[in-house]
């Protein structure tokens, strides 16, 4: 295959992640290099009040943000649905070959997109992505480590991406990278460039799609629009 290049899976199953829940899976080549580039350039191209500047990093939402937890109804922008959401909506999924990820969802479709900006050394406290709650304390030492590479699709579902924590370390290097300790090594791209065991971070460019269930086309009831 040529270094770059798309490379989709016939079925979900054949890039399940197996030492985990049977709800991940992790698609090393989901973009071409051209694609990132131009995702990366068109969020380069936002305007600046796109941005929310967080305490080390920042994010952008898209459409918009969520107000009460709803979402108001309006398109993505074009770039952030081709070539990714016709690509994940391709993944017949191995239970249900006709289906895919977002059949059973409530828009059947990805209608939220968080872009979170991580420089070298930040990550993300662990939390859940479906809720905003406080769960109480945590264990400081990981039960499960996956390696992202450039351009990769990792997917969660059901009670991994309900009830499950997750979170990105603060650190400026990952250490002791192997197929002992990386969930997900024997699907990674390019395990050789982790043969030291060691990844110097780069800036990192996370999109994060989902389906808000909650979605209203009336912006006045949430008190966006000032009163005459």
């Amino acid at each position: 295959m040529e270094l770059g290049a798309v490379n989709l899976p016939t079925s979900l199953e054949d890039v399940r992640i197996t030492k985990l829940p049977p709800s991940a899976f992790y698609i090393a080549d989901f973009i071409s290099e051209e694609e990132e580039q131009a995702i990366l350039q068109k969020i380069a191209d936002a305007p600046k009040p796109r941005w929310k500047q967080l305490t080390h990093r920042r994010l952008q939402t898209w459409p918009s943000d969520l107000v009460q937890n709803k979402l108001i109804d309006a398109p993505l922008p074009p770039w952030l649905q081709e070539p990714v959401v016709s690509r994940i909506l391709s993944l017949p999924r191995a239970t249900a070959p006709d289906s895919n990820l977002f059949t059973e969802s409530p828009h059947q479709r990805p209608n939220h997109v968080l872009i979170n900006e991580y420089p070298p050394g930040v990550g993300i406290m662990p939390h859940k992505l479906s809720t905003c709650k406080e769960d109480g304390a945590l264990d400081p030492e990981p039960v499960w480590r996956i390696l992202q590479e450039p351009r990769s699709l990792l997917i969660t579902t059901d009670n991994l991406y309900t009830d499950y924590l997750h979170g990105i370390a603060d650190t400026d290097e990952d250490v002791e990278l192997s197929a002992d300790s990386i969930v997900n090594w024997d699907l990674l791209r390019s395990k050789d460039h982790y043969a030291t065991g060691r990844n110097v971070r780069a800036t990192r460019t996370s999109l994060t799609y989902r389906d808000v269930m909650q979605v209203s086309k009336l912006g006045a009831k949430f008190g966006l629009f000032g009163k005459k």
